[in-house]
C-alpha cells in the first residue's frame, strides 16, 4: 500500500491507519501461497534441458537436475511413473519433460515434478533397444561362439507364438508340405502388449526344459515397432540364452530386427522362412541322395579302372606267368561286378526303408489323423487336453482343433 505524508483517514493519520492494520504471513502460510499460484499455473508444462545429477536412491525415485546454459531446476521422478520408462536416463542426454512446477516447501526450492519424458531427436523406444542391445552384447549374450547349428531333420519342433497371427499357419504349412511326418509342439502367448515379454519368456522356458523338442522357432508376423516391442525386452532375451534347445528367431518382415534376433542361434527374414530352415525339402533330399549315388558310381568305376591298368602293367612286364594273371584279370572282373551288384541292392534297400519308415512315421503323424477327420479338444481357459470324460463338466467351454481351423464349443451334457 502506497502512502503519502499528511494524508489522513477518519481521525488517524493515514500512515499510522496503514501499520495498524497491516496482516503478516508466516513462512509457511508464504509457501502455501506460492504453491497454490504455481499448481494453477504451471501444473502441466513441458520442459526441454540436458539432465545432470542423475541418481536413484534405494526409494528407487528418479532425481536429476534439468539444465541449459543459463537456468537448471531440480527435478524428481516418482518410481511409479520411472518404471513405465523403456530406456534408462543417463547424464547429459537432452530430455522433454512433462509435468508440474512445484514447491518444496521443506526448503522453499522450486522443483519440477516429472510425470513422463522422453529423449529429443530420437524416440524413447529406439534409445531403449540402443541400451539394451549395447549392455546385453558387453555381457557376451549375442557371441558368435556359442551360436549352435541346428539339427539335422529334427524329429521334433517347438513353436512359441500366438495362435491367432497367420504366422503359426503358415509355419505348419511349410512344415507338414515337407514333412508332415515331423512332431511339431506348440507353445501359445501373446505376442503383443503389456506383460507379453515375460509371457513368450516363459514358453521359451518351459518348452526348452520339457525335452520334448530337438529345435525351437520364436516369433510372430510384422507390425510397428510397439507391436514387435517384446521381443526386445530383456527377459525374451535372457530366456533364448540359457534355452538348452538352438532357436530360430523369427520377427516380423526382413527389414526388422530385434534384440532376441541377436541372441537366437538363428535369424529367420519370416516366419514362413524360419519353417524353411528347420526342415529341408523331402526332393532336395533325394535328388542330393541320386547325386551322392552317382558320384560314388564314378568313384568305384575310376578305382577299378585304375587297377585293371596296374594289372595289365604287371602282366606286360611278366615273362611267363600269362595264365595266372588272366585268371586274376578274370576274377578281378567278377570282384568288380559284384562290388557293383551289392552297391545296387545295398542303395535299393536303404530306399525301401526309408520309404517304409517315412510312410509309418506318416501314419503317426498329428496332422495325418486330423486330415482323417479326427480332432483335438483342449479344455479351456488351461488349453489341457482332454482324454476322459470325467475331466470336464457341463458349461465348460472346449477348443477343438481339425485339420484346417478350430472353433469353441461349450458342453450341454457328459455321457
Amino acid at each position: 500500500m502506497r502512502v503519502r505524508m499528511g494524508e489522513t483517514r477518519g481521525d488517524l493519520p493515514l500512515l499510522r491507519w496503514a501499520e495498524e492494520s497491516r496482516v503478516f504471513l508466516t513462512v509457511s502460510e508464504l509457501s502455501q501461497k506460492v504453491k497454490g499460484v504455481l499448481d494453477r499455473e504451471l501444473d502441466a508444462v513441458w520442459v526441454v534441458g540436458e539432465v545432470s545429477n542423475f541418481r536413484v536412491p534405494p526409494s528407487g525415485h528418479l532425481y536429476f537436475t534439468l539444465k541449459d546454459d543459463k537456468s537448471q531446476i531440480a527435478a524428481v521422478m516418482f518410481r511409479s511413473q520411472g518404471a513405465a520408462l523403456p530406456f534408462q536416463p543417463e547424464n547429459g542426454m537432452e530430455m522433454l519433460c512433462l509435468g508440474r512446477v512445484g514447491l518444496y516447501s521443506v526448503r522453499g526450492d522450486l522443483q519440477l515434478y516429472v510425470d513422463s519424458m522422453e529423449p529429443r531427436g530420437q524416440g524413447s523406444l529406439h534409445l531403449a533397444f540402443e541400451q539394451l542391445k549395447k549392455r546385453l552384447g558387453e555381457e557376451g549374450l549375442f557371441g558368435l561362439e556359442r551360436k549352435r547349428s541346428l539339427p539335422f531333420l529334427p524329429r521334433s519342433i517347438g513353436i512359441v507364438t500366438s495362435l491367432k497371427g497367420a504366422a503359426l499357419w503358415d509355419m505348419l504349412r511349410v512344415l507338414r508340405d515337407r514333412f508332415p511326418d515331423r512332431r511339431v509342439v506348440i507353445r501359445p502367448v501373446r505376442v503383443q502388449g503389456e506383460g507379453a515379454a515375460l509371457e513368450i519368456a516363459q514358453g521359451i522356458a518351459e518348452l526348452g526344459g520339457s525335452g520334448l523338442v530337438e529345435v525351437m522357432i520364436v516369433g510372430r508376423g510384422g507390425g510397428s515397432l510397439e507391436d514387435l516391442w517384446p521381443f526386445n525386452e530383456e527377459a525374451v532375451a535372457r530366456a533364448i540364452f540359457v534355452c538348452p534347445v538352438p532357436i530360430i528367431s523369427a520377427v516380423g518382415h526382413e527389414v526388422d530386427f530385434t534384440i532376441a534376433d541377436f541372441v537366437a542361434d538363428h535369424r529367420a527374414p519370416t516366419p514362413t522362412a524360419a519353417a524353411s530352415m528347420v526342415v529341408p525339402r523331402r526332393e532336395e533330399l533325394v535328388e542330393q541322395a541320386r547325386a551322392l549315388e552317382s558320384r560314388l558310381i564314378k568313384v568305384l568305376r575310376h578305382r577299378l579302372e585304375e587297377d585293371r591298368e596296374r594289372w595289365e602293367r604287371v602282366v606286360r612286364r611278366l615273362m611267363d606267368p600269362s595264365r595266372r594273371l588272366r585268371e586274376n584279370q578274370l576274377r578281378l572282373d567278377e570282384l568288380s561286378l559284384s562290388l557293383g551288384r551289392r552297391f545296387q541292392n545295398r542303395l535299393v534297400r536303404f530306399k525301401d526303408r526309408l520309404a517304409q519308415a517315412a510312410g509309418r512315421l506318416g501314419v503317426l503323424s498329428p496332422l495325418a489323423v486330423l486330415e482323417r477327420g479326427y480332432s483335438i479338444v483342449h479344455k479351456m481357459p488351461e488349453s489341457h487336453i482332454v482324454r476322459d470324460s470325467a475331466s470336464i463338466a457341463v458349461g465348460d467351454t472346449l477348443r477343438l482343433t481339425f485339420a484346417r481351423g478350430s472353433s469353441l464349443c461349450k458342453v450341454e451334457a457328459k455321457e
